[in-house]
């Protein structure tokens, strides 16, 4: 199948990818991926939500490494560029921030063997995706492109929403205390402050606009698959964590939205 790079298995693949992306959007209505608050038993063994976290990105960084420095343009510098904002982001998803996750002492995992195995898949596959166009099958990633409106634009969005991610990561991260989770308490309070003054899931909120960002630099479908994928999955959680909070507290801040500020 060739319909846009002209190479057949990278076009059949990222086919299987954004029908993938749509089936998650369907699936994740009925089924929030099984971690964190909505972890379950029913979807195989459980581990420590770090160790779930690692495993689960890891293919991201490897593949995309592995696939990248096999693409004929790989030393170009915009290419270059955009395998430092790769391993900038994943060095912070992937690695950072599942190590300063505050998990209570004693609790029993909370990452699903499930969600490992689909995130394997879907890591694997966006890693080579962006990895074999950026390095090799984009025509337009040349130099000339660093002044281009859209990477200007792209890359503006990407790196503010990459900082307000770290940000409200931060803040969910900082309302369990260290001494609660020394003695295994598993605590849960409404998140202030941020982006969490106007909407309830701001981590998912940046997180999906930097993925729009790197859609927008990049000009390509692999950006826009990992983007429909995160939407696909995200955007239900959001969801049904902005119900969750308002059903386990009762003095929810009535005007906070779910996912857009002031809209939704």
């Amino acid at each position: 199948m060739t319909w846009y790079t002209g190479d057949a298995t990278y076009d059949t693949l990222l086919a299987i990818g954004l029908g993938f992306a749509a089936l998650v959007g369907v699936a994740a209505w009925f089924v929030p991926s099984p971690y964190g608050r909505f972890s379950s038993g029913r979807f195989g063994l459980r581990t420590d939500p770090r160790l779930g976290w690692i495993l689960m990105e890891l293919p991201a960084t490897v593949t995309f490494v592995a696939v990248y420095f096999s693409g004929a343009r790989w030393d170009e510098p915009a290419r270059l560029l955009f395998l430092a904002v790769w391993l900038v982001h994943y060095a912070n998803r992937g690695f950072a921030f599942p190590l300063r996750m505050r998990v209570p002492k004693g609790q029993p995992g909370s990452f699903g063997a499930m969600v490992v195995g689909f995130g394997w898949f879907s890591t694997a596959l966006h890693g080579y995706l962006n990895a074999a166009f950026i390095a090799g099958l984009a025509p337009h990633l040349a130099v000339a492109w660093l002044a281009d409106p859209r990477f200007l634009v792209g890359i503006a969005l990407y790196y503010a929403s990459y900082v307000m991610n770290i940000r409200s990561d931060g803040i969910v991260r900082d309302l369990r205390t260290a001494d609660e989770v020394a003695r295994g308490e598993k605590t849960y309070r409404v998140p202030q402050g941020g982006l969490f003054r106007y909407v309830t899931n701001a981590s998912y909120l940046t997180e999906l606009t930097a993925w729009l960002g790197f859609a927008i630099a990049t000009w390509s479908l692999a950006g826009v698959f990992i983007l429909a994928l995160s939407a696909a999955n995200l955007v239900p959680r959001a969801v049904a964590t902005h119900r969750w909070y308002r059903e386990r507290f009762p003095d929810y801040p009535a005007g906070r939205k779910v996912l857009i500020p002031f809209v939704w």
